[in-house]
């Protein structure tokens, strides 16, 4: 999650398409893809370490409180710093037109379902992945067949795409349904991650194939990018995300094998305050220095450096208020 979340932060500051490493640069975005991944085998470990529970009711109400103490007090902080002060200082009160939607967009990121706001349109998304998850999870516990569900919204991506219907009600939040099958899938895998008992060195044949997965799925999303961009449908690389991110992750744990120690103590460190990272690192620094122009590098390193710094501190103030509660 820590590699991730540096994928994303690439991604975010600006680079112009004329640079030789601008396709290359925009494939970031394929750390949401890796995160949502990892959620999902995350949610999959989390729901079935209690096997007997008293009732089905007291296990999904563990099941969201846990989700709710990790995600929503951090959101609420920075949602308020941001759509306050965005309904008092915008034109026509910015992505609050008024006083509900103000209290909705606090509360739940409403101006994404809304008309597509997508200043932090990955909160507002997990929380309603996180809400459908455990009925998912207890279908496949019951019948394995409904593994197959993220096929069936690869077919509801072109509906969505082609049927003019289904595009006027919910063509506005693609991205959000672009990226279910990735996280359906974390969650299918993540009872292969709990019992597998196999070598840590990939099989030759193995290693191949994904080096071959990774080169085939990187090369076209970088073409994609570099020349076909505003020409395609969006979710058509969004598909192509999906290889791409889990042969990537699969090649990224063999490199952890093999990287020191401190390299993954500071991955891992970023990782535990993502979601702060995220929700602090664009609006509250990155757009705040590019009116100095420094350039790819200095902005990356000064929006990572100090929203690392931000997140650690919301993170500690966070967990404070939730355990003394």
């Amino acid at each position: 999650m820590g590699a991730a979340m540096l994928f994303v932060i690439l991604f975010h500051v600006w680079l112009p398409k004329s640079h030789m490493f601008y396709s290359l640069h925009k494939c970031g975005n394929v750390g949401v893809d890796m995160f949502l991944f990892l959620s999902g085998i995350g949610l999959w470990f989390s729901w079935t370490k209690n096997s007997k529970p008293s009732t089905l009711n007291s296990k999904l109400l563990s099941f969201y409180r846990r989700r709710l103490v990790r995600i929503y007090p951090a959101w609420l902080i920075i949602a308020a710093l941001y759509y306050i002060p965005n309904y008092l200082n915008a034109p026509n009160g910015g992505y609050s037109p008024d006083i509900p939607n103000l209290i909705a967009n606090i509360a739940v990121g409403w101006s994404f379902w809304r008309i597509d706001d997508l200043t932090f349109w990955f909160v507002p998304a997990i929380m309603m992945l996180y809400v459908f998850a455990p009925f998912y999870m207890m279908l496949i516990q019951k019948n394995e067949q409904w593994r197959w569900l993220p096929v069936v919204f690869l077919v509801w991506m072109v509906m969505v795409q082609y049927m003019p219907p289904v595009h006027a009600a919910v063509g506005h939040v693609e991205i959000f349904w672009s990226r279910i099958p990735i996280f359906l899938l974390g969650i299918n895998c993540g009872e292969l991650v709990r019992t597998a008992k196999c070598d840590d060195n990939l099989k030759a044949g193995t290693l191949i194939l994904l080096l071959i997965t990774f080169a085939m799925s990187l090369a076209m999303c970088m073409e994609l990018e570099q020349h076909w961009r505003g020409r395609f449908p969006l979710f058509l690389e969004r598909m192509v995300y999906i290889p791409l991110s889990v042969s990537a992750m699969l090649l990224l744990c063999q490199l952890f094998l093999r990287a020191p120690h401190w390299i993954l103590r500071g991955l891992a460190f970023v990782g535990t305050v993502s979601l702060e990272l995220y929700l602090i690192h664009i609006e509250f620094v990155y757009k705040k220095i590019t009116q100095y122009h420094l350039g790819y590098c200095l902005n990356f390193l000064i929006t990572f450096g100090v929203g690392l710094l931000l997140a650690w501190i919301l993170h500690k103030v966070v967990s404070k208020i939730t355990s003394k509660i």
